[in-house]
């Protein structure tokens, strides 16, 4: 097909909205393309934010240069869309028209704050990372609500400046993805650097405007530093009326087609209509991007729309995981010992599926999906 006369937009400034741009470039789309974001930042790496940034102390986000694709940049936030009219309009009150349009707004930090707090700590761009890190600088004991991948990073980033840290969740850190075996890993190892953790029997509620602090039933924890890690919220406001989004996000197929024609979507704003669930991992973004722009093009995509495999760094551990999760019952050990904390694992799901773990082993992602082909068990 030629794509000469088609223009294509792209509303986002995410791993998604660029991996989009560039795929769409790559595979012939010679015509208009429009990238809107409303990151004054531009578009950068997000998962590194807390892995690196906070704990490094750059000042400046790392942004990718997409200057050799020939697309038109608008830095403003999309207001509305006329899926009719094939119009999107920013709020600064500019419409752009569309024949394909592509969904990549992300997520927003979900807050727990009451409507009449101030204060309360989130980290989600790099904006937040500005406002977090004086405080960082100067506090002695912290507080973070949420015991997922987020969470741990930033408590590690906590250790890591002899912040005295308690980490706080209704669940285990991390067991509901990684299970009961990785999760105990992990808090042994994070007891052993002095991370306290406290499991809520019922919902957190900030203390304090400006925020210092949490209230868990009827007891009450203060510190120097709070921050909010309770998950995301799809960034779907712009998308009201429009039958493109619902409350869960934007439901995509496995060509992330939404609902209405010629709108495609990608990354963390999306979820899979067919599994009825979200997945906001680096890796999936990745991929919905690729597919999202293939189909926007009428080409048929080069992978599928899930990537399963996302790594994270917890108290200078290093997890890289490839396969689906979440991971029930005790793994095989190909190699090493998780009490040493270098350890090569395996998982056999009841479908046939295998996830590969390397638990503070240096290995690279090729040999981890390499090993997690190779001793998947046919199911047909």
């Amino acid at each position: 097909m030629t794509s000469v006369a088609r223009s294509i937009v792209i509303v986002g400034d995410s791993i998604a909205a660029c991996t989009a741009a560039r795929e769409l470039r790559a595979r012939g789309h010679d015509g208009p393309l429009t990238m809107i974001g409303a990151d004054p930042d531009g578009c950068y790496a997000r998962p590194p934010l807390s892995k690196h940034v906070l704990k490094d102390g750059a000042v400046k986000a790392e942004t990718w240069d997409l200057s050799d694709l020939d697309l038109t940049s608008i830095v403003d936030r999309v207001a509305s869309v006329n899926t009719e009219a094939r119009t999107v309009t920013t709020a600064l009150g500019t419409d752009i028209s569309y024949d394909a349009l592509i969904v990549a707004t992300g997520a927003a930090a979900r807050r727990i704050a009451g409507p009449d707090q101030s204060g309360e700590t989130v980290l989600r761009t790099f904006a937040d990372v500005r406002a977090l890190r004086p405080t960082l600088d100067e506090a002695r004991t912290a507080i973070v609500v949420g015991a997922g991948f987020l969470g741990m990073e930033i408590a590690s980033a906590c250790v890591a400046r002899d912040i005295a840290v308690t980490v706080v969740d209704v669940d285990p850190p991390l067991k509901r993805l990684l299970g009961p075996f990785l999760s105990d890993a992990i808090v042994a190892r994070a007891r052993a650097a002095s991370v306290e953790f406290v499991q809520a029997e019922s919902p957190v509620a900030l203390t304090g405007d400006r925020v210092v602090g949490i209230e868990i039933a009827d007891r009450g924890l203060t510190a120097d530093l709070v921050v909010t890690c309770a998950g995301d919220v799809p960034e779907i406001g712009w998308l009201d009326g429009s039958g493109i989004a619902d409350g869960r996000g934007v439901g995509i197929d496995e060509l992330c087609a939404t609902a209405v024609s010629g709108v495609f979507a990608a990354g963390d704003v999306t979820y899979s209509r067919e599994a009825s669930s979200r997945a906001p991992f680096w890796s999936n973004a990745v991929a919905q991007g690729k597919v999202a722009a293939a189909s926007a093009l009428g080409l048929a995509p080069t992978c599928p729309p899930t990537d399963d495999y996302f790594w994270t760094e917890i108290l200078g551990l290093s997890i890289k995981v490839v396969g689906p999760l979440p991971l029930l019952g005790e793994p095989a050990v190909i190699e090493g010992s998780v009490e040493d904390g270098s350890a090569l694992l395996k998982w056999s799901h009841d479908d046939g599926r295998t996830t590969i773990v390397a638990f503070g082993m240096k290995k690279s992602v090729g040999l981890l999906r390499r090993l997690a082909r190779e001793t998947a068990i046919p199911t047909t």
